[in-house]
């Protein structure tokens, strides 16, 4: 018979505290077994095909030791990782945080998957991320795959996958929490308590933020509407782990957030809110599971001012949306040589939107709309990762069936009379997609790797439903948007020369067909239209050197993109899709002795980009440098300085013909750090 216990602490690496499996007294003549150790609040072991197609990990100490306290930034280490814009999620429009990888942009829908614990982030209407409520503080590590198509992520991929897990049991003390002061009466508090509970633990933990922001609007172009970019957020989340067995845990959360901001103008206003819960079932045995199943609803509002009357001229008042989904992964034992994953995953995004449009001159409502729909994907998939010696190979396929129903644009007049009234035709199909990849220690220092892959995504129902203005600039939606697909291979080679140096180059191309991307039709009017691919050719560097308490954390990427457009976007062909910049490069130095006080300095290059499809304005580039100091003054408390953007440089975040946004300026912060 078996039975669970806590032991004391024990201490080591990775399990702090852990569970034993006790078995019942033994008779005396027999040997005491070894007790198993499980870690709690992890999923399943990554397979050994990963390496094959480029991945760079970003560890805790990383992640909760960058200077604004954003995980969007820290996500900038991996060079060719970007928003949509500049702007951090302070202050940037919430529908213009989709994150993208090896310049496949052209609008501000994520191309990259992004997963917590395997739960998809996207909002399930825009497809954006909402990044202050991914703190890092509540995360263990992220790993990004640049490419590598769908495979057993699930459907969205197109560009790479970014996995969040959360912080294990190793990661957490019981008692964890900080409280920062800021320049522009800027103030951050985060806390978080993490018992033992029965067989496994609870992390409650919750971030309250806010600032009086800066002026987005240069100097020379400020106005009496314009404004500071203020912003006040807060989130709150649960994390339940429990032992059910030595191989077995079930994990539960509920995340709920709130996020208020104002952008360039009085009344400027938008907001955006979640609840998302989650249950996940991990089993490590034999036979090993990952079941997983979760729920998010979510809103977003937004107004939009008139940049010529400085008076409302649309308000997004209300865009509920659900996202519904899961995943069921098995691993069947089949020996040492082989790791095989077979599951099936599905999401169902359903949502509408309600706006109102305004005259600027008299202020009153000109129209009323009313847009939404359901999209949907269910897919199967298999993967074999093949160990024969130095060499592993790995590849898998996948089909998803996906659909696009329920979708309609209703508009009325200010007298409720019915002027548009379209129902869209439902639409499905079946993709195939898949991946090869092989990776082989060629010498103890050399690691060689090649990938294929191809890939998919369903356009979101922003897309294909909903207009949107920025002033002076309507972008139409387009019912009738095709599904993006990508192709694309890549190369690399993993150099250890010396303890302590890794190095890795990467040289790929892919192509993205029927890429969606704001067409310019004409000076005022914009449509989501697909145009024939966007092609990339890049090369990318990482590195990493450590000696003794100090590390060198360095990122390059090169990245060769084109338009291929006919027809109605034959204007757009060759040229350099919107908001891609050429050249991204990223260094991290750091100093972290095992006691005393830590330094680190971040330094970050963004190239020149276009702001939109035509090439006609242009976004300079931007050098920031960022640092953090931590003073310990007992074992558990330290005093921590931080350092936005010292030498306060002037990033451009948007040029709309001469209209300026602009980004963070230097921004300081002192505060204490309880753990």
């Amino acid at each position: 018979m078996m039975s669970l216990r806590l032991p004391p602490l024990l201490v080591g690496a990775l399990v702090v505290p852990s569970f034993v499996l006790a078995q019942d007294k033994p008779p005396t003549s027999a040997p005491v077994p070894p007790p198993d150790i499980v870690v709690l609040g992890r999923g399943l072991d990554v397979p050994p095909g990963t390496t094959a197609y480029g991945t760079v990990r970003i560890d805790r100490d990383r992640l909760t030791g960058d200077a604004s306290g954003r995980i969007e930034d820290v996500l900038q280490d991996v060079a060719g990782l970007q928003q949509f814009r500049r702007s951090d999620s302070r202050s940037a429009n919430p529908s213009a945080q989709g994150v993208t990888l090896r310049a496949l942009g052209g609008n501000a829908t994520s191309r990259a998957l992004v997963l917590l614990d395997g739960v998809p982030q996207a909002d399930p209407f825009f497809g954006y991320i909402p990044f202050n409520a991914l703190v890092p503080d509540r995360l263990g590590g992220v790993r990004v795959t640049r490419g590598g198509g769908a495979g057993a992520f699930g459907a969205g991929a197109v560009a790479g996958t970014i996995e969040l897990a959360s912080a294990t049991r190793a990661d957490l003390p019981l008692v964890d929490g900080a409280a920062f002061y800021g320049s522009r009466n800027s103030e951050e508090i985060t806390a978080a308590v993490s018992p033992d509970v029965g067989t496994g633990y609870v992390t409650a933990s919750g971030r309250f933020e806010r600032g009086d922001g800066f002026f987005t609007t240069p100097a020379d172009q400020r106005g009496p509407a314009d404004v500071r970019a203020r912003y006040r957020d807060w989130s709150g989340s649960l994390r339940g782990v429990a032992a059910i067995d030595a191989h077995t845990e079930l994990q539960a959360r509920v995340l709920v957030f709130r996020d208020h901001r104002t952008l360039r103008f009085r009344g400027a206003d938008s907001s955006s809110d979640g609840e998302d819960a989650s249950l996940r079932l991990v089993h490590h045995g034999a036979w090993a599971i990952d079941a997983l199943g979760y729920v998010q609803e979510r809103n977003f509002t937004n107004q939009v001012i008139s940049s010529t009357s400085f008076k409302l001229a649309l308000d997004q008042r209300d865009t509920p949306s659900t996202g519904i989904g899961g995943k069921i992964e098995l691993r069947p034992p089949v020996g040492t040589a082989h790791l095989i994953r077979i599951g099936v995953d599905a999401r169902q995004a359903q949502g509408a939107l309600r706006e109102d449009a305004y005259s600027t001159v008299t202020g009153r409502i000109t129209a009323t709309r009313h847009a939404g729909g359901d999209t949907a994907t269910v897919g199967a998939f298999v993967e074999d990762d093949w160990t024969l010696g130095r060499l592993i190979l790995t590849g898998g396929a996948r089909v998803d069936r996906w659909t696009i129903t329920q979708g309609f644009f209703e508009e009325r007049s200010p007298t409720g009379a019915l002027t548009t009234n379209n129902r869209f035709a439902n639409r499905d199909g079946v993709a195939g997609t898949g991946r090869v990849g092989a990776v082989v220690e060629a010498t103890s220092g050399v690691k060689l790797r090649a990938a294929a892959y191809t890939g998919f995504r369903v356009p979101t129902l922003n897309e294909l439903y909903r207009p949107f203005t920025v002033f002076p600039i309507l972008t139409q939606a387009n019912a009738a948007l095709k599904l993006e697909r990508l192709k694309g291979a890549e190369v690399g080679v993993d150099l250890t020369p010396l303890p302590g140096v890794a190095i890795g180059l990467t040289a790929f191309a892919n192509r993205l067909g029927d890429a969606i991307a704001n067409v310019t039709l004409t000076p005022v009017l914009r449509q989501r239209r697909n145009v024939d691919a966007i092609r990339v050719r890049g090369i990318e560097a990482t590195a990493h050197i450590a000696h003794g308490a100090v590390a060198l954390d360095a990122s390059y990427a090169f990245n060769d993109a084109h338009v291929r457009a006919s027809g109605i976007a034959a204007a757009l062909d060759g040229k350099i899709p919107a908001q891609s910049p050429r050249h991204v490069a990223s260094a991290t130095l750091a100093y972290r002795p095992a006691t005393g006080p830590t330094l680190s300095a971040t330094l970050r290059r963004v190239g020149a980009q276009f702001e939109d499809d035509l090439e006609t304005n242009v976004l300079p580039p931007a050098t920031t440098l960022e640092a953090v100091a931590t003073v310990p003054l007992t074992h558990r408390v330290a005093i921590v300085g931080r350092a936005e953007n010292i030498f306060d440089a002037t990033v451009v975040t948007r040029n709309a013909a001469g209209s300026i946004d602009l980004g963070t300026p230097r921004t300081l912060w002192i505060g204490v750090r309880l753990r």
